[in-house]
C-alpha cells in the first residue's frame, strides 16, 4: 500500500511539546492555532465543504513515541492493560489518525478547525464530511471504561474536558 498525504496539519504542538491525550475544546479561540494546508492538486475537492459543520481528518501518525504493541495502558485508565484496538492509542500497527473536527471556515486551500491532537506538520491522508444521522450512533456504550472505578471521572479525560481533580 502506498499513501500521498493530500495536505498537512498545523497544530500549536512541536515535536518536543506534549500533545493532549484528546482535543482541547477551544472553540473559535482555535481558529488560528489548529488549520490544514491541503496541496493544490486537491483544492478543487474541497468544493462544498465548507456546508458541513464537522469533518473527519484521517492522518498518518508519522512520528510514533512508543513501539507498536498488542496491549496498552491508557495513561488515564489507572494501570489497566487492554488490546490496542480496544483503545485510541497512537502505537498501533498502522500508523493512521482519526479525528473528529469543527469545520469554522475554508479559504482556498486552507481549512480552519477546532483543535485537533497531533503534533504540527502532521501529513493528512483523507477528509471526509461528518454527517450527523450516519456517524452519530446513540446507542454506543464505554467498552471497557465502564468496568472501572472512577469511571465518571476517567470519562472526563477521554472527553478532554478540563477539571481540578
Amino acid at each position: 500500500m502506498i499513501f500521498k498525504p493530500i495536505g498537512i496539519i498545523h497544530t500549536p504542538y512541536a515535536q518536543d511539546s506534549t500533545v493532549p491525550y484528546q482535543p482541547v475544546d477551544m472553540e473559535r479561540d482555535a481558529q488560528n492555532l489548529f488549520f490544514v494546508d491541503i496541496e493544490p492538486d486537491y483544492t478543487s475537492g474541497l468544493d462544498r465543504l465548507d456546508s458541513f459543520q464537522y469533518i473527519y481528518l484521517l492522518y498518518h501518525l508519522d512520528r510514533p513515541r512508543h513501539p507498536t504493541t498488542s496491549y496498552v495502558q491508557p495513561p488515564w485508565a489507572g494501570g489497566v492493560n487492554v488490546g490496542v484496538f480496544a483503545t485510541r492509542a497512537p502505537s498501533r500497527p498502522n500508523p493512521i489518525g482519526l479525528s473528529i473536527v469543527r469545520l469554522f471556515s475554508v479559504y482556498g486551500s486552507r481549512l480552519f478547525t477546532s483543535s485537533i491532537d497531533v503534533f504540527d506538520n502532521t501529513p493528512v491522508l483523507d477528509i471526509k464530511p461528518y454527517i450527523r444521522e450516519l456517524d452519530s450512533k446513540t446507542d454506543a456504550n464505554y467498552g471497557w471504561v465502564e468496568e472501572l472505578p472512577n469511571r465518571d471521572h476517567l470519562l472526563l479525560h477521554i472527553k478532554g474536558v478540563p477539571h481540578d481533580y
